[in-house]
This record gives C-alpha cells, sequence and structure tokens, in this order.
C-alpha cells in the first residue's frame, strides 16, 4: 500500500480500500459496512518499527496529563471548571447551536435536536460548528507512528492498545459536520473537553478488522505539533455497530465545507470580477450484468428522459468528469461515489459505493471514476422493485472529488429519472445507448498566502458556489415566472426548448430510439418472418402495410436484410474481407468524414472507437469495390445506420444493395446529372401539392438543389433525428427510393406556413436549424411519416416528370449556339478522354507492375529449381554410396558372425577341457585330503599307544609327563643305565622320524591347495576369454561402421 503510485484499480479485498495517490484526508473502512467510505492509503512502509509510547494504565487524571503532553499544548487540562480550562481553538461560541447527538443505544437511528447554548462558564465549553456526538465510547491511549498512513500500522497499534490498557478513559466525541471543524474529546459526566484536534491534522481512519477482538474499535492519527510527529488515537465502542456511523461522520467532516454547506441552502451569489469561473461537464453511465461476464451500458429514453434498469442485476456506476473551461484543474482523486434513491436526498440518506477504479481516460482529457452497486441491498431496494409502466421515479447520484488546487473536496450531484423493469426484458443491440450529462459551473476565489493552512501548500482557491444548468435554468424560471409557459397540452423538456431556440444545427446520430414495442406488434411480425422465411423470393401481402407504420427497432437488423435481398451474402461477405485489405485513392477523405458522422452518437462519438473503426473500413471497402463512383461525401451517414443494425459484413453488403439496386449511385453519376432530375421532379411535385410555396420559392429565388441536395444523397441521415432516419430507411427498402419524394414533400406541407413567412436567407437556415429540430419527438416524427404514407405519388407521374426533364434539356442544348454546344460536348468528351486516359495509364501501369512481379517470381522459381535439381543429383548419388556401405558393411557381418562362431566353438571346447581338468584336480585334490586324513588318525592311533606303553612303563613313565613331553632328569646322569639309555635313543629316533612324516604329509595338503587355486585362477581366465569373444564382433562391427562414417563425412566437407 505505497501511496506513491499512480492511480490505479481500487483494491476489492475483504481487508480495505485504498487509494494510491497522496492525500490529506484519508478513511478506511471494510467493505462489509455500507455507510463507511471505502478509500485509504499508506504513507510508509509496513515494515517501519514504531517507537511506541503507551499510556492509559495510570489514573484517570495521569492520563489527562498525557493526552495534554500530546498536544503540546499550555495550561493544564482540567475535568471541572477552572482558570485553566481549554476552550475551543478559535475562542469564539455560538450563541445558538445545533448538535446531533447519537446515543449509541439507538443506533442506527440517530435523534436531532436543537439546543441553546449553555450558560457561559469557564468549565462548560461550546461547540462552534454543527457535530454529531457519540456516547458510550471508551479511550484507549495513543502512541506515536513513523507511517500515519499506514493500515497495517495502524491496526497493530489498535491491538497493542487494546490489550494492554488496563485502565480506559470514558469519552464522549464530537465530530463536526465540515472540515473546518475540530474533533472533540469531552467528559461524559461534565461535558468539560479533554482535548480537541482540528479536522484538517486528522490524516488517516481506520477501523478494526470483523470477526476480531478489535473489529469494536477505531482509531484516526494526526500531526502533532508539526508534519514531522504523527500520533494514532485509539477508541472502544461499546456497541460495534457505531463504529460504522462514526467513521462516515468522519468522512462526511472531510469533504463538507462550511461555507460551500451555507450556501447550499441560499441562492448562489452572482459572479463577481474576483471569482473564476470553471466549467465540468460530468456524465453518468449505468451499466448492467448481461449474464455473460461483462457489464453493458442500459438504454436511455431521450423523451422521457430515464434510464431503463432491470431487477435483480448487479450494475456499475460511472462517471466521467471533464473540465471543459478555464485553467486546467488537477483532479487527484475521487473521495466517494454516493447513491441513493429519490430526489433532493440529504446528505444522510446518500449511500456509498464500492469503488473498482478511478484514474484518467487514455485521452487524458476525462476523470473517470467506477462504483459497484449491489442492488438487493436495503438501502436500493426502492430503485430494484418494478415500477409501473407509465410511471418512474428519481435517483441521486454523487460524486466527491478532490482536486488538488481547491481547498475542500468537490461534490458533483446527478439527478436522473429510472425506470425498473422485469429481468426478464430482452437485451437489444447495444449501440444506441446514452449517458446523461449535466454541465456544472464552479465559482472559486483565489487565497492569499496567508489565509491558506500552510504556506506550503498547493492549495490556491476556496470555493464561492457550484451550480448545475439544471439549477441555473430553474433559477432563472424562479426570477422570471412568466419566462417559460405551457399550454394546457404541456410542452417539451426545458432542454429541448433550449436547442430549438438556438442557432445551431442538430447533431447528426441525435435521438434515442427506444427498443419498446406492443406484444401484438411483435407477434404480428413474428408470424410475418416465419412465413418469410419459407419462400424469401416472395414478399409476404402484408408486409407493406406493417412496413409503413414502422418496422419494430429490434428487428430491424433482420428485417432490412431480407429487403433488401441479402439474406444469402456469403460470397459479398468473403469479398468484404478481401476489399478491406486494399488500399483505397480517397483514404483521406474517408478518414476526414468518419470524425464528422454521427458525433452525437455513443458508438462514433470516440475517435479510434469500435464504431469508427468499422464505419471507416466500410467506406474503405466501397470505394475499392466501386471504382467507378468511390468513396462519396454522405456515404458514411447511411453506413452508420446500418452499422447500428447489423454487423459490418451484412451492413456492406445492405450499402451495396442501396447503391447498385436502389438506384441511389446514379445521382453520383454524369456530373450529378440524375440528381438534378431529381430536383426537377420534386419542383414540379410542389407545383402541384404546394402551389403557394411553389410560387413562393419562385419569388425568392430559392431552388430545389439549396435544401434538398442531403436529402436526396444521404436519405435524410446526415441531419434528422434517428427515429425518423430508421423510418425512412424501412420504407426506402421496402418500396424504393421514390419514398424520398413523399418524405421531401410532407416535410414541405408542415412547414410551409412558416417558410412562406421567410425570405431567402431565412428559408435556408429554418431548413438547416428547426426543421430537423422538430422532429426529435417521436410523436412529432410519426404524424409526419403517417403524412408521407399518405401522399400517392405514382410512377406514372414520376416518369412523366423525367421525360419532361430530358426534354427541357435537348431543348437547351438545341437552343444553344452550335459553337457552344460543341464546346460544351467537347469539355466533356475531353473529361471522358482524360478519365479514360488516366485509367488506361493506371492500368497500363499496373500490368507493367505485374509482368516485373511475374518476372521476378519466375526467375525466383528458376533459381530455386536449379537448387533442387542439384539438392536432388547429390541425395541420389549418396544414396548410391550408401547402398555400397550397406552391401560392404553386410558381407564384413557375416564374416565376423562366421569368425565369431569359429571363437565360440573353440572357446567351448576350451571350456569343456578346462572343465575335465579341474574335476581331476578336485578329485586328486579329495583323495589327497582323505589319504591325510588317514595319516593323521593312524599316527594319532600310535602315538595313543606309545603313551599307552610309557605309561605302563615304570621306567618310561619317569622320564615322559602326561602329556608325552621329556621331563628333566632329577637325579645324576650316572644313574641310568646303558639299555635305558638305548631305548630312549631308540624313541628319540622314532619321534623324530614320526614329525618329519607329519610335516611332509602338511607340505603336500599346502601344495594341493596351491594347485587348487591356480587351477580357479585359469578357470576364471577361461570365463573371461570367453565373454570376450562373444562380444569382440559386435564392438568390431561398430567400430567398424564408425570409421566409415566418419570417412565419408570428412570426404564431403573436404
Amino acid at each position: 500500500m505505497d501511496d506513491k503510485g499512480s492511480v490505479g484499480k481500487i483494491s476489492l479485498s475483504s481487508d480495505s480500500v485504498s487509494t494510491l495517490n497522496s492525500e490529506d484526508f484519508v478513511l478506511v473502512s471494510r467493505l462489509g459496512d455500507d455507510h463507511t467510505p471505502s478509500s485509504s492509503t499508506n504513507n510508509g512502509s509496513d515494515d517501519e518499527k514504531p517507537g511506541l509510547k503507551i499510556v492509559g494504565n495510570g489514573s484517570e487524571q495521569q492520563l489527562q496529563k498525557e493526552l495534554e503532553d500530546v498536544l503540546m499544548e499550555p495550561g493544564p487540562v482540567l475535568r471541572g471548571p477552572g482558570p485553566g480550562h481549554r476552550g475551543p481553538v478559535n475562542g469564539e461560541f455560538s450563541p445558538f447551536v445545533r448538535v446531533l447527538f447519537f446515543d449509541l443505544t439507538d443506533i442506527p437511528v440517530p435523534s436531532t435536536a436543537d439546543e441553546s447554548s449553555p450558560e457561559s462558564g469557564p468549565g462548560t465549553p461550546f461547540p462552534d460548528e454543527d457535530s454529531v456526538v457519540f456516547s458510550q465510547l471508551t479511550y484507549l491511549g495513543c502512541a506515536s507512528v513513523n507511517a500515519p498512513r499506514s493500515e497495517v500500522e495502524a491496526l497493530r497499534m489498535m491491538s497493542i492498545l487494546r490489550g494492554q490498557c488496563n485502565l480506559p478513559l470514558d469519552v464522549v466525541l464530537s465530530v463536526p459536520g465540515v472540515s473546518e471543524g475540530t474533533v472533540r474529546l469531552l467528559d461524559p459526566v461534565t461535558s468539560t473537553e479533554i482535548a480537541n484536534y482540528p479536522i484538517y491534522k486528522i490524516l488517516f481512519c481506520v477501523r478494526g478488522h470483523d470477526g476480531t477482538t478489535e473489529s469494536d474499535c477505531f482509531a484516526f492519527t494526526e500531526s502533532h505539533f508539526n508534519s514531522e510527529i504523527f500520533r494514532i488515537h485509539v477508541f472502544r465502542c461499546q456497541i460495534p455497530e457505531a463504529v460504522s456511523r462514526i467513521l462516515y461522520s468522519f468522512a462526511t467532516a472531510f469533504r463538507r465545507s462550511a461555507k460551500k454547506a451555507m450556501m447550499s441552502s441560499q441562492q448562489a451569489p452572482p459572479l463577481t470580477p474576483e471569482g473564476d469561473l470553471f466549467t465540468f461537464t460530468v456524465s453518468l453511465e449505468i451499466r448492467e450484468d448481461d449474464g455473460k461476464g461483462t457489464f453493458s451500458a442500459v438504454a436511455k429514453d431521450k423523451d422521457k428522459q430515464s434510464f431503463k434498469l432491470r431487477a435483480g442485476m448487479d450494475k456499475k456506476i460511472v462517471i466521467y468528469v471533464q473540465q471543459t473551461s478555464n485553467k486546467e484543474l488537477a483532479i487527484e482523486r475521487c473521495f466517494g461515489l454516493l447513491l441513493s434513491p429519490g430526489k433532493n436526498v440529504k446528505n444522510s440518506d446518500m449511500h456509498l459505493l464500492d469503488l473498482e477504479s478511478m484514474g484518467k481516460s487514455s485521452d487524458g482529457k476525462s476523470y473517470i471514476i467506477t462504483g459497484s452497486w449491489h442492488p438487493n441491498t436495503p438501502q436500493f431496494q426502492a430503485v430494484n422493485e418494478e415500477t409501473p409502466k407509465d410511471k418512474f421515479m428519481y435517483m441521486t447520484t454523487a460524486v466527491d472529488l478532490v482536486i488538488t488546487e481547491v481547498e475542500e473536496p468537490v461534490r458533483f450531484l446527478l439527478e436522473n429519472r429510472v425506470r425498473v423493469c422485469s429481468p426478464n426484458d430482452r437485451l437489444y443491440w447495444p449501440f444506441s445507448k446514452r449517458s446523461y450529462t449535466e454541465t456544472f459551473y464552479l465559482k472559486l476565489r483565489q487565497m492569499e498566502r496567508k489565509e491558506r493552512k500552510s504556506p506550503a501548500s498547493d492549495t490556491l482557491y476556496e470555493v464561492l458556489s457550484l451550480e448545475s444548468e439544471a439549477e441555473r435554468e430553474r433559477r432563472k424560471t424562479t426570477a422570471s415566472p412568466g419566462a417559460l409557459t405551457t399550454g394546457p397540452g404541456g410542452s417539451s423538456p426545458p432542454e429541448d426548448e433550449e436547442e430549438e431556440d438556438n442557432d445551431e444545427p442538430l447533431l447528426s446520430g441525435s435521438g434515442d430510439v427506444s427498443k419498446e414495442c406492443a406484444e401484438k406488434i411483435l407477434e404480428t411480425w413474428g408470424d410475418l418472418l416465419s412465413k418469410w422465411h419459407l419462400n424469401l423470393s416472395v414478399r409476404p401481402r402484408q408486409l407493406p402495410a406493417l412496413v409503413r407504420s414502422g418496422v419494430p427497432e429490434a428487428l430491424r437488423g433482420e428485417v432490412w436484410q431480407l429487403l433488401a435481398g441479402c439474406h444469402n451474402n456469403d460470397h459479398q461477405v468473403e469479398e468484404y474481407r478481401t476489399l478491406i485489405t486494399k488500399e483505397s485513392p480517397q483514404d483521406s477523405a474517408i478518414t476526414r468524414d468518419i470524425n464528422r458522422t454521427f458525433p452525437a452518437h455513443d458508438y462514433f462519438k470516440d475517435t479510434g472507437g469500435d464504431g469508427q473503426d468499422s464505419l471507416y473500413k466500410i467506406c474503405k471497402a466501397y470505394s475499392v469495390y466501386d471504382e467507378e463512383i468511390g468513396y462519396c461525401q454522405g456515404q458514411s451517414f447511411l453506413a452508420a445506420v446500418l452499422l447500428l443494425h447489423m454487423p459490418e459484413e451484412q451492413a456492406f453488403s445492405v450499402l451495396v444493395k442501396i447503391m447498385f439496386d436502389y438506384g441511389l449511385r446514379d445521382l453520383f453519376k454524369q456530373n450529378f446529372e440524375d440528381l438534378h432530375c431529381k430536383f426537377f421532379q420534386l419542383e414540379r411535385l410542389m407545383q402541384e401539392y404546394l402551389p403557394d410555396l411553389y410560387s413562393h420559392f419562385l419569388n425568392v429565388g430559392l431552388e430545389a438543389h439549396m435544401y434538398a441536395s442531403q436529402w436526396f444523397l444521404t436519405l435524410f441521415t446526415a441531419k434528422f433525428p434517428l427515429y425518423m432516419v430508421f423510418h425512412i430507411i424501412d420504407l426506402l427498402l421496402c418500396e424504393g427510393i421514390s419514398v424520398i419524394f413523399n418524405v421531401a414533400l410532407a416535410l414541405l406541407k408542415t412547414s410551409k406556413d412558416d417558410l412562406i413567412s421567410t425570405d431567402f436567407e431565412g428559408a435556408l437556415k429554418f431548413f438547416r436549424v428547426p426543421v430537423p429540430k422538430r422532429y426529435r419527438s417521436e410523436e412529432n416524427a410519426k404524424k409526419l411519416m403517417e403524412l408521407a404514407c399518405g401522399m400517392k405519388i405514382s410512377q406514372k407521374k414520376l416518369k412523366k416528370h423525367e421525360k419532361e426533364y430530358h426534354t427541357i434539356k435537348e431543348e437547351q442544348e438545341q437552343q444553344e449556339a452550335p459553337i457552344e454546344r460543341y464546346e460544351r460536348e467537347n469539355r466533356r468528351l475531353q473529361e471522358a478522354n482524360m478519365r479514360l486516359e488516366q485509367e488506361n495509364d493506371d492500368l497500363a501501369h499496373e500490368l507493367v507492375s505485374s509482368k516485373i512481379a511475374l518476372r521476378k517470381d519466375l526467375d525466383n522459381a528458376e533459381e530455386k529449381a536449379d537448387a533442387l535439381n542439384k539438392e536432388l543429383l547429390m541425395t541420389k548419388q549418396k544414396l548410391v554410396d550408401s547402398e555400397d556401405e550397406k552391401r560392404r558393411l553386410e558381407e564384413e557381418s557375416a564374416q565376423l558372425k562366421e569368425m565369431c562362431r569359429r571363437e565360440l566353438d573353440k572357446s567351448e571346447s576350451e571350456i569343456k577341457k578346462n572343465g575335465s581338468i579341474i574335476g581331476e584336480y578336485k578329485q586328486i585334490c579329495s583323495q589327497l585330503s582323505e589319504r591325510l586324513e588317514k595319516q593323521q588318525t593312524s599316527n594319532r592311533g600310535e602315538l595313543d599307544k606309545i603313551k599307552a606303553r610309557v605309561d605302563g612303563c615304570e621306567k618310561c613313565s619317569v622320564l615322559f609327563n602326561k602329556e608325552g613331553r621329556v621331563r628333566l632328569a632329577t637325579g645324576p646322569l650316572g644313574a641310568m643305565g646303558p639299555e635305558e639309555s638305548e631305548e630312549k635313543e631308540g624313541l628319540k629316533n622314532q619321534l623324530r622320524e614320526m614329525e618329519l612324516e607329519l610335516a611332509q604329509t602338511k607340505l603336500q595338503l599346502v601344495e594341493a591347495e596351491c594347485k587348487i587355486q591356480d587351477l580357479e585362477h585359469h578357470l576364471g581366465l577361461a570365463m573371461n576369454e570367453v565373454q570376450a569373444a562373444k562380444k569382440t564382433w559386435f564392438n568390431r562391427t561398430l567400430s567398424s561402421i564408425k570409421t566409415v562414417t566418419g570417412t565419408q563425412g570428412g570426404k564431403e566437407n573436404t
């Protein structure tokens, strides 16, 4: 939440809604609260660690002293009367004040009372402005903060103060109703002022999150003593529902000015030289959910001046604010978008909408605010219930804007009529929607530097008055009651009257066409279309009668295509898609006319928008399609009318049909020869049907081509309201181009009295301005078309006048001198010759260009063919080489396989031989082991026998111990006899022989084990050789293939 970013979309999270640019006053709320403004800002990092100074843990007197220290104002703060008591900041008291007191036990219904000021005493302060007072509040304390606009830090401080406050202080909070006021903390018992905070010092308001322990708390931050120290003050409501109302009161104080509030109840002061007047146009557009995931603009009935809404549908309010005069003011942000049913509603009855986005438009001319409107909320129930068919109701929309150079926020208020219909009503083609636009006059006065709240502030102006165009008209009417009088039948709306009186012509594309139609008429047309679709080549009999009454707007697109015969035009649709890709020689003229076509219609008014883009493509495609005529001025109006009822491909097809099959393009041919014939026919019809007017035109010198050119060339589409234009196209497609005469005579007949009383210039002006404006009313247009349809003009009569025209033309040519006639004919032939020569040059140039292009393409193709042939030969050669290599590798593979077989057989035989040797070795080893064991057994037996014999002999037993070892002689050696010595020597020899035999046996055993190990080693080597023999042929094959491949690659690189 960084306040240094540019204005962008507003966050729609459940936590808060915040703007992204810096501001002086900020309000943060939960989206679940319908009455709280939804704007917040973070002016610092959320990670900053504030230095806390928590108060409220001591006595009540200590808390008051801490509050005094917070405000850094001299003098003690006392609860009762005393000399040190601080009164209001400005020291002024009103003799009579109005205080709105909100007892929280009665929320949400406030009680209003007019109270006179109490007696002036040192302990009883007087409020100095209209204020809203809230009781049953608890002050939890204050703390220093580094980021005064950080919602995260404010909520953290709120949680800490709520948890650590052991002795809270009950207070009464007084919130002023204007931005010049002061927020005051009062003692609930004695109403003594404890502390005060001017509104302009309060920077940020926030409430606790729903579902947390802080949900009943709110807080605000204020700049303390100077802009470098900031404090946050935390409060708790005994009734949680009151938090929303308190924050709403803060929001009201932020955006309302005392001067503005006073002037709103009085008449706007006259403009003075020292003031500056700034003009703004504010447009309102209502969009509804169309069920396809998008929101479409709703229709606005111009005659009834009302929006058509559908019940139960989610809606969006879009406000466009554009400054149209004086020095440009910088709109900083939208402070709130409010809505309320009814008219002349109070500020307290307005309900805030959830803001979705705000910021400048793509062209930078307008400031756009978008808010979401959920109609099912109780506050909007009145505009969510169906209204009777011929009834309507009022709806008020307000937008509060913060302008950098203006001292206080500016509120633009729009009041509109609305009609609520069933949600099942059919949605029609959306290009005829309109928005409601109101002009506002903002009167400002430049402030002196000493009057500003801060010398470094950007504020330059204060608001003197804000008046809408409607309020100005009502004021003029009130000042001169006789200025506007109404007859018994009523009068047209003031907007229409003003437009009738001025000299500005009616913009093309004006007027709304309602899509409402009686059910019987729709059923009749439905039956007719069902029958018509069965046989499209034959028109139903009742079709002309129905068309004379007008085709229903919702069916015009389909009916026009059927009347023009464009029901099966797939080939022309494809041709159109090709034509729009070609260049047009009249592109500059088309582009110039596009911006002047239907500027009053929403679909075509935006430069570069979808409407102008489609219109440009249709005009460009026709200019390429019809090279003889090309694009002519006026075609764009007819194309625009078609675009309002069908996609551009079908609109192009119908345009081609009208130009060719209905003869409209003939009017542009041969130097407009056929158009002059039409003028002659119209004058003859006037002479027959309107002789008085015809004579008057002759007297003043007014000819048909001076006023009827646009009628014929644009089919009345350039200047007349759309309701009348659409009906004329109905008749044209059904009965032909002769309908233009009927409409022209009807126009002249209804305006005959006015035209007869005018001179030449007055008549031209009357045709240009009042005549089109007269038929903005749907009722007047219907009467005109009925009169036109009732006039019988036979084709025979028109043919007669046409023949007469050509006869007169021939007589004039014959009466001319031969030289003049020949010169004129020569000029015509020269022009034709020049045109043909130009066409010939163009064709020759195109032919030469085509030949050059073809020659170039042919050369490129031949080069590509040569390259492909070379590549083919190289590929064939590679194929032959590859086949030879394949055969060689197959032969080598066969040889390797045979070699591997031989090696395998040899290895198998060696394995068998080694196996037999190993078996023999194992057998020998086993035999040696058995023999050794037997020998050891026999030796042990003999040894046991010797031991037994020694033990049995008395003499020997003395010489040997039990283990068989020789004992040392204990007596003299001479004691032993010779026989004993010999026997002893024999035994020693025998023992020595036995030990020698044992050593030989052990040696044989070791040798046998060595042989076994040697045999096992040989066996392992043999097995390895067998495995290597198996893999050798495969490895050799792979290495051969790699070698051959590498050799071929080297040759190719060479």
